[in-house]
């Protein structure tokens, strides 16, 4: 080799060697961007109530935060529980003046205080001032005194029945009726109803989700467009499924759940979410409640499926052991990202219904409501430290479970 080669060679190896020395630096540095995926936030500390803990019956179809109060909605009357003692405060039962034994939804009016209650075969009625006003097919213009959904839109109260859906006006006492008669229902079997700011939102069992549009006084009709009962043949292309169970509308997103997964949808576009592609412990579904555009909680026959970042796919799937013990599962798309297993969480896998507190969450379940306590929640996703599981109690009786120490307070 040459003079001329051997220092053209030395040359090049002395300019290298400064920008790969300073690569090497570069990863080695505290601050440097990791390679470990961003991570959504783990409810790790519950508290659950049942029977033994003051509720009137463990099967609770309906949960709603008050402030400082939630109401819960059982098969065997209405109960309150006092948030700052974590104790049931007071229950209501037919005997006490309750019109129907059987709660199936609650909503607060927020000018009045007042709760309204659907009931199982009782019709709909009105906790105000300590005193319960009832109305029925036999005194109103309620449609049906099964009673699936209750929504609050203004001066009008929206209730869900098993043979359409009622209206009524508060100011006025005027009722409307809407079926097969005068509204986009191939089915008139409403399961759920949810108001917007200036629409109302219905989940009609073989009827899809219909929208009705206030100003306007129109209804528009929202199918499976590829009409597959059986599959969603076309990838996001509309609502799964006509079966629809439940709809939450928030940030001008609605999500919607249906026997056969779930769907989001933005005005704009539609996303469908399957148990074979997500974190959803199941396709079936019983209802659910929508936090943000970003984040919605499903409530399955086989665990509670949170949606927390739509963006990515990232899901946490909560479900109760067989000895007691709870179990969280995180996923992005259908890769497990962390399993953290812990002393609870909910106290059956059978979800029925879902309320958001801030930044807790409230839980019902066919065998009792659970208390997702949520100290230092974050939205989306964040970088931190796994979880670390904690030891199962195996002799501990799920209702007896007392409340868990949050390991992430120090890992964020």
């Amino acid at each position: 080799m040459s003079r001329l080669s051997i220092a053209a060679a030395l040359s090049a190896t002395l300019f290298l060697m400064p920008a790969a020395s300073i690569a090497q630096k570069a990863e080695q540095q505290p601050g440097a961007p990791s390679s470990k995926p961003k991570l959504p936030y783990v409810y790790t500390k519950w508290k659950q109530f049942t029977v033994k803990d003051g509720l009137p019956n463990d099967h609770i179809f309906a949960v709603k935060v008050d402030g400082d109060r939630v109401w819960v909605g059982t098969e065997d009357g209405l109960a309150q529980i006092d948030k700052k003692t974590g104790k049931v405060r007071k229950i209501w039962k037919e005997a006490d003046g309750l019109p129907w034994k059987v709660v199936t939804a609650l909503e607060v009016d927020p000018k009045t205080g007042d709760l309204w209650i659907g009931l199982f075969g009782g019709g709909l009625a009105r906790l105000s001032g300590g005193r319960f006003d009832h109305w029925n097919q036999l005194n109103s213009g309620l449609v049906n005194d099964v009673v699936y959904g209750v929504a609050l839109q203004g001066d009008n109260v929206w209730a869900a029945t098993t043979a359409g859906c009622s209206r009524f006006n508060v100011k006025t006492g005027e009722w409307t009726i809407y079926n097969e008669k005068n509204a986009p229902m191939e089915e008139i079997w409403n399961y759920g109803v949810c108001a917007g700011e200036d629409k109302v939102y219905l989940a009609v069992w073989g009827s899809g989700l219909l929208e009705y549009d206030i100003a306007k006084d129109h209804w528009k009709e929202y199918l499976d467009p590829d009409g597959e009962m059986e599959i969603d043949l076309y990838r996001d292309d509309g609502i799964v499924h006509v079966i629809t169970t439940g709809v939450s509308y928030l940030e001008k997103t609605v999500w919607v759940s249906t026997y056969f997964g779930a769907s989001r949808y933005d005005g704009r576009h539609w996303r469908g979410f399957f148990a074979h592609e997500s974190g959803l412990p199941s396709d079936f579904m019983n209802n659910l409640k929508a936090r943000s555009a970003n984040e919605s909680w499903f409530c399955t026959d086989k665990g509670l499926g949170a949606c927390m970042d739509f963006e990515t796919n990232t899901w946490v799937a909560y479900t109760r052991n067989q000895d007691g013990s709870g179990k969280a599962v995180v996923t992005r798309d259908k890769d497990v990202l962390e399993t953290i297993q812990g002393p609870t969480n909910v106290p059956q896998n059978f979800i029925i219904c879902a309320d958001m507190d801030g930044n807790d969450v409230w839980i019902g379940t066919g065998k009792g409501l659970a208390w997702g306590i949520g100290e230092e929640y974050y939205a989306g996703l964040k970088d931190r430290a796994p979880l670390v599981s904690q030891k199962p109690q195996h002799d501990a009786k799920v209702a007896e479970v007392p409340n868990v120490t949050d390991p992430q307070g120090g890992t964020k």
